[in-house]
């Protein structure tokens, strides 16, 4: 992979339909240094390969990833923001010695033999858990891995994007206006498929790199220990009550209007899913609001809120109708509490009205994290996982010793490095706030 020159500037003569912007090229400041040129748009280092769409194509493939060397780059397109599922639509891998490779994964019943030949050699993603799930829905797994994102994180650089690490990095920039495309559409534009293939390509070459300011750092334990931990990873824990995590929730008022948000949201996820079609696409969070806070009553109601103007919206009105009496006709006693369930402490923000000792820990801890962070120059939420923070300030070990610290921590899945730095700072925290 190379840069190569941008296209030419637009014309910006008198009558051309881009003049030159006078308010921020003409009248910028004299005394400010002008703004660096964009560094160039990177292209591919060979022709852009056929999509594979048959076992037939693969068969070649895999003789290629088979005869490569070193770890394999793994990317995989999904259809965010237009598809309930998460599955993967495109497959991109990419082996040094081999060419990169284009599958479509949903032209297969069967990947075994890819899963045979990606079963050993380590594999290099960027932002591993965003991929990881549709990965093992299809049946790849690694036994190893490399994750670019993560890597930037422990070295604390300033941007951990994709795009921002090839421009930091290598020099270059991703086109990046196909990221949020539709990647079930078929069949897949071939800019859509350049810009696939250059992100496993990226990834080849920002892996050698970080890894080696990784082992200049002294943090490749760090990042070892890390990345085993995703081996097993396999999606995020179900939510408790996600329909609570609508947007505008801190607008709705009483367990009535509640139950009016929970009955339409579980009715617009069960329809999404039906037609494997984003939530928000048959119905807005926003709508969802405004018919909580001021129940309808009859179709005419329903059908004249503003949410309800969208054509998908209208298409579906009965159910949200039946959604909406459904709510409005439960019982008191099944209505849903005003504050969520949860399975660990209470949101900080209620610590000093609830437990202002737990607050005084909590605030302790944190300082001490904070402190750790900027000293071994990692991100805090990096260094050790908020949630563990928590759970420990608000029922801390008694003696809260260091080993108790430690043990705690590792029951809450922090690594031995990340107790290694931090359970003694901790330990002595706690001690400080309850003395």
């Amino acid at each position: 992979m190379s840069p190569v020159p941008d296209q030419p500037p637009p014309d910006t003569s008198p009558g051309s339909a881009h003049p030159p912007d006078e308010t921020s090229a003409s009248a910028a400041d004299p005394d400010q240094p002008p703004a660096p040129p964009p560094k160039p748009l990177l292209q591919l280092s060979e022709p852009l390969p056929d999509v594979v769409d048959s076992p037939e194509a693969l068969a070649p493939v895999l003789s290629d990833l088979r005869a490569g060397e070193g770890p394999i780059a793994v990317d995989a397109e999904r259809a965010s923001g237009y598809r309930y599922s998460q599955r993967a639509y495109l497959l991109q891998l990419r082996r040094a010695g081999s060419p990169t490779a284009l599958v479509d994964p949903i032209a297969f019943d069967d990947l075994t033999p890819l899963a045979e030949v990606l079963d050993g050699p380590e594999w290099i993603l960027h932002a591993a858990t965003q991929d990881l799930p549709c990965l093992t829905e299809i049946g790849l797994r690694p036994r190893r891995l490399f994750d670019t994102e993560l890597a930037a994180r422990l070295l604390n650089l300033p941007r951990v994007g994709l795009a921002w690490l090839v421009e930091d990095l290598l020099g270059g920039r991703l086109a990046k206006e196909h990221s949020a495309v539709d990647w079930s559409t078929r069949p897949l534009p071939r800019p859509w498929l350049e810009y696939a293939a250059l992100d496993v390509e990226a990834l080849v070459e920002l892996r050698g790199l970080l890894a080696a300011r990784l082992a200049d750092a002294g943090k490749q334990e760090w990042a070892d220990q890390e990345f085993e931990a995703l081996l097993d990873f396999t999606g995020p824990a179900p939510r408790i009550d996600p329909w609570r995590r609508t947007s505008g929730m801190h607008r709705v008022r009483g367990r009535r209007a509640l139950a009016v948000v929970r009955e339409l949201w579980e009715a617009r996820d069960r329809l999404a899913a039906d037609l494997d079609v984003t939530p928000s696409r048959l119905l807005t969070d926003a709508a969802i609001v405004e018919a909580a806070r001021q129940p309808p009553e009859g179709r005419g109601a329903l059908r004249s809120l503003p949410g309800m103007r969208h054509r998908q919206a209208r298409k579906h009105l009965e159910k949200w109708e039946d959604a909406i009496a459904r709510a409005l006709a439960l019982p008191d006693e099944r209505l849903p509490p005003v504050s969520a369930r949860t399975d660990g402490p209470p949101p900080p923000r209620a610590w000093q009205d609830r437990d202002p000792v737990a607050a005084a820990r909590l605030a302790a801890c944190r300082t001490v994290v904070t402190a750790l962070s900027a000293q071994h120059q990692v991100p805090a939420e990096n260094l050790i996982s908020p949630d563990a923070v928590r759970r420990l300030a608000w029922e801390p070990p008694v003696p809260p010793s260091v080993e108790a610290v430690a043990a705690h921590l590792a029951g809450n899945r922090a690594r031995p490095w990340q107790i290694g730095l931090t359970a003694a700072g901790l330990s002595a925290a706690l001690s400080g706030a309850t003395e």
